[in-house]
């Protein structure tokens, strides 16, 4: 099935999904239109306006700390003991579900990614690009917490909104010429605490510095693929 079939064959799913669910396109979404099929062309929907129930345990300001120190402290040691032990490696493993749904486990936790009904999926959890900003946001909030506890600077509350913009035209092959993953991400932080604006902007600097997925959308990855068949 050449490309064009293939891209039609998907948009003409999606707005059959639309039409069975009498689903509505949500406010602000804009058509674009491919023979007599239309999809929506901004993915953006309202956030939730509640949370779900946290599943963290509760932790003391004192035990928190604690444990920050005693993670420092090992990984000093590990690492001035023999460099290699500094070397990890992480596995992470998928599986294809429902329509293009994905069942992902990482050690002993799973977790599913799936896409909205207008990228012919079923909703029920968070799209692999918000995964990734999700990914970005929590790795700031570790390290924030890292090299607070390591510079001595008060946290009391920290947050964090991460946006993304994504031209479809490059998920779709419209145009090659357009790049399919984010051209452009704006991360915030904010954290209240006792100290000065000063001692928060050298907070931020270190961990700008250090923070492993920021790295990861600032830098290019070496990234090797390979398919296997039958």
């Amino acid at each position: 099935m050449s490309l064009r079939c293939q891209r039609t064959a998907l948009l003409r799913r999606v707005s059959n999904c639309f039409a069975k669910r009498k689903t509505a396109l949500p406010e602000g979404f804009e058509l674009f239109y491919c023979e007599e099929t239309t999809f929506p062309n901004n993915l953006e929907y309202p956030m939730s306006t509640s949370l779900a129930e946290s599943i963290v345990p509760s932790i003391t300001d004192e035990d928190r700390a604690a444990r920050l120190t005693n993670a420092g402290a090992f990984w000093t040691n590990h690492v001035d003991a023999d460099k290699k032990n500094a070397q990890l490696t992480y596995l992470v493993k998928g599986y294809g579900e429902g329509s293009v749904a994905s069942r992902i486990t990482a050690g002993k936790h799973e977790f599913f990614i799936d896409e909205p009904t207008g990228l012919a999926g079923d909703d029920v959890a968070a799209s692999p690009v918000e995964i990734a900003l999700g990914a970005l946001i929590a790795c700031q909030i570790v390290v924030y917490r890292l090299y607070a506890q390591g510079l001595g600077i008060q946290i009391d509350t920290i947050e964090a909104k991460a946006e993304g913009d994504l031209d479809v035209q490059g998920l779709f092959g419209f145009d090659d010429s357009v790049r399919p993953g984010f051209g452009a991400i704006r991360l915030n932080i904010h954290v209240t605490g006792p100290e000065t604006q000063a001692r928060y902007e050298e907070l931020h600097a270190a961990v700008d510095a250090h923070c492993p997925v920021l790295d990861l959308f600032a830098n290019a990855t070496p990234v090797k693929v390979e398919l296997t068949s039958n």
